[in-house]
């Protein structure tokens, strides 16, 4: 035996989207139901364990058994549940090295990360079975009791044996979905390398990190008397029966002489310039309402292990057009910043139940909540957090690439980059807290808004308006930034034409140590790591200004499968970004015997022996990767018994 595709079936009371599979399989009812397995590409055999049947000796050997390779679409849900299976205890599960997953496979190839989605986009001959939602929702979730069912909250295959049979024909079908992918981009190989950086992802996800529950539980207490007070004061000042409801809270207001379309958080931030002290008190209220910290703390509830760790808060891949990862279940990638300049004491005030005490010196009761979700993510006993992080990435990555002289200078000095932009553009000295420091923040709005062909648009996206800059200021600011980077201007177009005469000519073209091919029905970039960025079904389209580009098929703003545009200075931002992240894998690579517990965008977490040295560590992070030379990278980081933004 040399592979084993799998797909199983299984039962838990914990629901699987809101809590993670790590914690779906600790539920003392969790079972496996189906077990559909093919060895070495051969007929499908489905072990009916729910009523009875064993899963043979061969094939349970086959699973600890590094030698075999086993194959699954979502492959971690598979190797997490036989873990619980077999008896592993949690925070020990089935050795990575040995797994492989369809779904990562075809993610490499832009394609979604579902198998309904993948099957319909390959067009395959064996498709997922559309009942099969009908049929999980029937047999692996529990029911509501009701006098039809005889009151019973589960349905086992003796209730509905013509839907069991469906469903153990759906299970096989779901081998053979996952088969087919494999047989479809056999051509295209994922890369050993990859395979090595979802395996160091899934000992990450398969590690966690601690939580402190102490804190997430008071910090939930605390949420609900907090909002409890806050609606009862909305109540006593409006008189509304649900000042919570956006309709009546925009009558209300109407009618108190304040007309409104929205009350969003920037809305309502606009609305406070003008309000009159009776509305100012209210609006102030309903932002304070408007914090969503809690869903932090519920979905740390819901996502914890029994040993206090949370996993599985990693999906690699999760960006298929970059290879960027993305966040599951309590979802760090967006995690409130920390301003608190006691934050630690403010820690411990929440930590104790304090709320008067957190009320009389913070005031906003949410907004410190808030602050703190950061801080519930602990080291185990006997260790720290070292925090380090590389120092303006994508800045350094397009620079790097574009041969933007100026900026490389800057980087080597160790200079400050939103300074030395705004000197750039405006051919005056820009210091931080220094002479002409007013231009720093054009330097930065600039520099985060264009580096990737934005105008006009992209500056009031990032905030240019509410950062005191007017309207008239927009396109100088844009002509000023292009100036200053010529060769970076020049290294969005180059792209556009390297990617339109690959598409239109199926000509392969090598520039920037980029390299740009059409075949099979997809356009590859291939980047200086040698891992390939797939676009699917490419085309030369026409963008809504009238004028050629690329179009391909790909997942947009939508969430659907749709047919999306691109021009050069997009490709160019897909292949910075992608740059960015393979650097961040080779940094992960270097350092993973320390403990790497979490890594949000360019950051990341060890936690480590307290003897250990930051200092160590951020020269290594900071190690240009054999196939970037020249880039010149940095590395920060600091040293914390809580996680925060430092």
């Amino acid at each position: 035996m040399k592979t084993l595709s799998i797909d199983i079936e299984t039962y838990s009371s914990t629901p699987l989207q809101k809590s993670g599979v790590y914690r779906y399989v600790e539920a003392p009812d969790f079972e496996i139901l189906l077990f559909g397995y093919s060895v070495d590409a051969g007929p499908v055999q489905v072990i009916d364990l729910a009523c009875g049947e064993h899963i043979p000796k061969e094939i349970l050997d086959a699973l600890e058994d590094e030698a075999v390779i086993k194959w699954a679409f979502n492959a971690s849900f598979e190797r997490i549940c036989l873990s619980r299976f077999l008896g592993y205890p949690t925070g020990d599960y089935l050795d990575q090295e040995s797994w492989r997953c369809s779904m990562i496979w075809a993610a490499t190839m832009g394609l979604p990360l579902s198998l309904e989605g993948v099957g319909a986009v390959l067009g395959l001959e064996k498709q997922k079975l559309s009942e099969g939602k009908d049929l999980i929702k029937y047999f692996c979730q529990p029911c509501a009791p009701t006098k039809t069912n005889g009151q019973r909250n589960r349905n086992r295959p003796f209730h509905a044996p013509d839907k069991w049979a469906d469903f153990k024909r759906y299970n096989i079908r779901d081998v053979e979905t996952e088969m087919g992918i494999q047989q479809r981009l056999y051509k295209f190989p994922v890369p050993e390398m990859v395979w090595d950086e979802y395996h160091l992802d899934q000992q990450i996800n398969d590690t966690g990190v601690r939580l402190d529950l102490e804190l997430v539980k008071q910090a939930l207490e605390m949420d609900d008397r907090s909002r409890k007070e806050l609606t009862t004061a909305m109540q006593r000042i409006t008189a509304l029966e649900n000042p919570n409801s956006v309709q009546q809270m925009k009558q209300w207001l109407a009618e108190n002489g304040m007309k409104t379309d929205s009350l969003d958080k920037k809305a309502v931030a606009e609305l406070l310039k003008a309000a009159p002290p009776e509305l100012c008190e209210v609006l102030t209220l309903r932002q304070q309402l408007a914090k969503s910290s809690v869903r932090k703390y519920q979905a740390m509830e819901k996502t914890v292990c029994a040993d206090g760790r949370a996993r599985g808060m990693f999906q690699f891949y999760g960006a298929n057009r970059t290879g960027r990862f993305s966040g599951r279940n309590i979802q760090l990638q967006n995690l409130p910043q920390n301003h608190l300049p006691d934050l630690a004491e403010a820690r411990a005030l929440v930590r104790s139940g304090d709320f008067e005490g957190v009320e009389l010196l913070y005031e906003d009761v949410p907004d410190t909540l808030s602050q703190l979700i950061r801080t519930a993510f602990i080291p185990r006993e006997g260790t720290r957090f070292y925090v380090a992080d590389f120092s303006a990435i994508e800045a350094r990555v397009i620079a790097w690439f574009a041969g933007e002289s100026w900026r490389q200078e800057v980087f080597a000095k160790g200079g400050d980059i939103y300074c030395a932009s705004a000197s750039q553009m405006f051919r005056v000295p820009v210091e931080k807290h220094g002479i002409n420091g007013h231009l720093r923040q054009k330097g930065k709005i600039a520099e985060l808004a264009l580096g990737y062909g934005g105008s006009v648009g992209a500056l009031k996206a990032m905030g240019a308006l509410d950062m005191g800059l007017t309207e008239e200021e927009l396109p100088p600011l844009v002509d000023a930034w292009r100036q200053s980077n010529p060769k970076i201007v020049e290294f969005w177009w180059v792209v556009d034409r390297a990617v339109m005469e690959a598409v239109k000519y199926k000509h392969t073209t090598t520039d920037y140590g980029l390299t740009f091919s059409c075949r099979s029905g997809m356009l590859f970039i291939t980047l200086p790591s040698g891992r390939k960025l797939a676009y699917v079904k490419p085309k030369v389209g026409i963008n809504k200004f009238g004028g050629s580009c690329i179009t391909y098929e790909g997942v947009g703003g939508t969430k659907k499968w749709e047919r999306l545009d691109s021009y050069g200075p997009k490709f160019v931002e897909n292949i910075v970004q992608a740059t960015a992240r393979d650097i961040l894998c080779y940094a992960m690579k270097t350092l993973r015997c320390c403990s790497i517990v979490m890594h949000i965008h360019d950051e990341l977490v060890i936690e480590g022996d307290p003897r250990m040295s930051l200092d160590a560590i951020c020269e290594q992070m900071g190690r240009t990767p054999p196939w970037a030379e020249g880039l010149l990278l940095r590395a920060d980081g600091y040293v914390t018994d809580f996680y925060k933004k430092d």
